[in-house]
C-alpha cells in the first residue's frame, strides 16, 4: 500500500493546479481567515482599528463636514442674531 498525502501535501497539490485568479481568490480568503484568528485574540485592538476605518472614510468626513455646517447655518439663522 502506498504512503497516504497529509492535509498540507494535498492543499500543495490542488493549489498547484490553481490559476492565477484562484491564487488570488485563495490569498483573499486566507486573509479574512488570518482577520479573524487576530479579531478573536484582542478583539478590542480590532474594534479600534475598525472605527480608526470608518472614521477616516469619506462618506464620513463628508458628513462631519455637513454635521458642523447645519450647525454654524442654524446659529447664523437663530433670532438672537
Amino acid at each position: 500500500m502506498g504512503k497516504r498525502l497529509t492535509d498540507r501535501e494535498r492543499l500543495l497539490f490542488k493549489v498547484d493546479r490553481l490559476t492565477d485568479t484562484e491564487i488570488r481568490e485563495l490569498l483573499d480568503y486566507v486573509s479574512i481567515m488570518e482577520t479573524m484568528k487576530q479579531q478573536e485574540r484582542d478583539p478590542e485592538q480590532f474594534e479600534d482599528e475598525l472605527l480608526n476605518l470608518l472614521a477616516s472614510a469619506h462618506e464620513n468626513r463628508r458628513a462631519r463636514v455637513v454635521f458642523e455646517w447645519e450647525g454654524v447655518r442654524r446659529q447664523s439663522n437663530s433670532p438672537g442674531r
